[in-house]
């Protein structure tokens, strides 16, 4: 039975999970930059990496028998970075240009949700125990994650908003749906979605914070000391998960 939450493979949906989140689209955010800018790689050999490594850890996370937070969060960290990558292939290798990319994003997202929905009847994020039902959820945070990538950008590049701007943007979208949630009766799986989409681009500018110069209203920190520092926070912040699972089992 699917309500027996002992084989669930994926996290429960909590404050926590929101801010790891984020915290990993920054981490996935600076390193994302630091694999293709930094080390020079170049958009494609970086997309090549990325998607390795993401395959990989996809992988193992699907052999588990059930939601282990430091292999499932690790998983989460590799598609914000694979999600960087992928958005920027698209626009500067490509040149389909943010928004083009954001169409194109947008209706590999719809076109999982539709196949997911009638393959299972449900779109229900949690809990998850059926192998394929997890490969949907996981293809539609992939296509999630370069989605928010892509519309972050689109909104400094193309929109012209600089990065405060664009977060304020982006957290009034969250709090638009956190007040949604509470206050109408709007499918819930709808607003996980858009909550997913937008904390992407919110989590992102705090890499860009991190990452750009004084100049810029950023603390120069560069993209490999951005992306230690966020690491560091979400070790710090799965540990926690870690102890919060273990306590809920003994409940």
């Amino acid at each position: 039975m699917e309500t027996n939450n002992q084989f669930n493979k994926v996290a429960q949906i909590t404050i926590l999970f929101w801010l790891m989140k984020i915290v990993a689209t920054t981490l996935g955010e600076t390193f994302g930059d630091f694999i293709s800018m930094t080390l020079n790689l170049g958009y494609l050999i970086s997309l090549g990496i990325t998607a390795l490594v993401f395959i990989i850890i996809l992988l193992v996370q699907l052999s588990c028998k059930k939601y282990i937070p430091y292999v499932y969060w690790l998983v989460i960290i590799a598609t914000t970075t694979l999600g960087t990558e992928i958005s920027d292939f698209i626009d500067r290798s490509l040149h389909l240009g943010y928004t083009g990319g954001s169409i194109l994003l947008f209706v590999g997202l719809i076109t999982t949700l539709f196949l997911w929905k009638k393959k299972h009847k449900s779109l229900k994020v949690f809990p998850i125990i059926d192998k394929n039902k997890e490969i949907y959820y996981w293809i539609a945070i992939l296509f999630s994650n370069s989605l928010g990538t892509a519309f972050g950008d689109y909104l400094s590049d193309v929109v012209g908003l600089s990065y405060l701007q664009g977060a304020f943007v982006t957290a009034a979208i969250i709090i638009v749906v956190i007040v949604v949630h509470y206050a109408t009766k709007i499918n819930e799986v709808v607003l996980f979605w858009l909550a997913f989409i937008f904390t992407r681009p919110f989590g992102a500018t705090f890499g860009d914070f991190l990452t750009k110069p004084v100049s810029k209203g950023g603390l120069d920190l560069g993209t490999l000391n951005a992306s230690i520092v966020a690491l560091v926070v979400i070790v710090i912040l799965i540990y926690l998960e870690h102890r919060r699972q273990k306590i809920e089992q003994t409940i």
